[in-house]
């Protein structure tokens, strides 16, 4: 009994491990020496190494504080490419000893792990809140020259507004994302209109539209400005197996491809962090026919279509960038760990 406990346990620990590990395979002609340029990002640089970009932090040997924030590269930074004393591939950056100068150079910005002019608008645009979170929220309550909408340079008069805050965003009341396996609604997506600047505090306090995205008009919330740090978190796979949903495709749109925003059905509350990369697969159906030649729908084995990166998290949803993708992207295809 013994013996056939400490195999069976052998046996759970190699699964285990095996359904944890991933080989590093390297692309064909991976570079042995790379200088890191403007512009590069860390989804962009493991790419020309990695076949399977999402293993960064393996070839690097990241442990899980640095993926957090691994403030890595930098432009002009040269990166090596060579193996361990097991014959492993690893990545390293070249040692550069110093010399001294008689000029000062800038400190340049730390890379990226995707291309920051994709998802910033989208660090505070789409806002995920509880159902009844925006109703005690300042308010338009009235426009100027009794206006229907507002555009940049109107004014605005605003209910229940703190006057010590002078910046603040713009929303429309929010709709609802709901989970497409069990219906329940995971939060209510607020739509971003813009921005707005207290320029009189009051009840009503007079209000400026800085930016409208979309026409302002009575009825519509205002929030304090907050926005999310634009933070390099490294691109890497959970260690947990993950099973969601991709529930809408930000803009109003039907389908998705690679650069466009999705939201899935899977937040903090699951273990999903910023940066987590994700393959998505198709969820189809056929049109067959039986046996008696009437026409059946027949649902298909789920093929990989692409990969997204989670750059923005909610307590049940989070919000990706389509950083690969082979043809369309459709709500609730599936997201899986790579």
């Amino acid at each position: 009994m013994i013996r056939i406990l400490f195999a069976f346990l052998l046996a759970m620990a190699g699964a285990l491990h095996g359904a944890g590990a991933q080989d590093v395979v390297l692309t064909p002609g991976a570079p042995a020496r790379y200088v890191v340029q403007p512009g590069d990002t860390l989804w962009g640089i493991s790419g020309k190494f990695l076949r399977d970009p999402w293993l960064w932090p393996d070839i690097w040997r990241m442990n899980r504080e640095e993926l957090r924030n691994p403030h890595l590269l930098y432009p002009g930074d040269v990166i090596l490419l060579d193996r361990d004393a097991d014959g492993k591939p690893r990545l390293r950056l070249q040692e550069v000893r110093l010399k001294p100068r008689i000029y000062a150079e800038g400190v340049s910005e730390v890379i990226p792990a995707i291309p920051p002019n994709l998802i910033r608008p989208f660090l505070s645009d789409p806002l995920v809140v509880e159902n009844d979170e925006l109703d005690t929220a300042a308010r338009i309550i009235a426009t100027a020259q009794d206006r229907v909408n507002l555009g940049n340079g109107d004014r605005a008069y605003v209910a229940n507004a703190n006057p010590a805050q002078r910046d603040w965003q713009v929303y429309r009341n929010a709709r609802p994302l709901r989970d497409p396996e069990t219906g329940d609604i995971l939060g209510y997506e607020a739509f971003y209109l813009g921005t707005a600047r207290q320029i009189e505090p009051g009840e009503p306090a007079t209000f400026e539209i800085v930016t409208a995205k979309q026409e302002v008009g009575r009825g519509d919330r205002l929030l304090p400005a907050v926005r999310p740090p634009l933070v390099a978190y490294a691109p890497h796979r959970p260690d947990f197996p993950v099973y969601g949903r991709i529930i809408s495709i930000y803009g109003g749109v039907e389908v998705a491809g690679r650069g466009s925003i999705v939201a899935i059905n899977r937040g903090t509350s699951d273990g999903i962090e910023i940066g987590h990369v994700l393959a998505i697969e198709r969820n189809r159906t056929v049109v067959a026919r039986d046996e008696s030649d009437r026409r059946v729908a027949v649902t298909i084995p789920p093929e990989r279509s692409g990969l997204l990166f989670v750059f923005r998290t909610f307590s049940r949803i989070s919000y990706a960038l389509i950083v690969q993708s082979e043809g369309t992207v459709d709500t609730n295809d599936f997201v899986r760990t790579p």
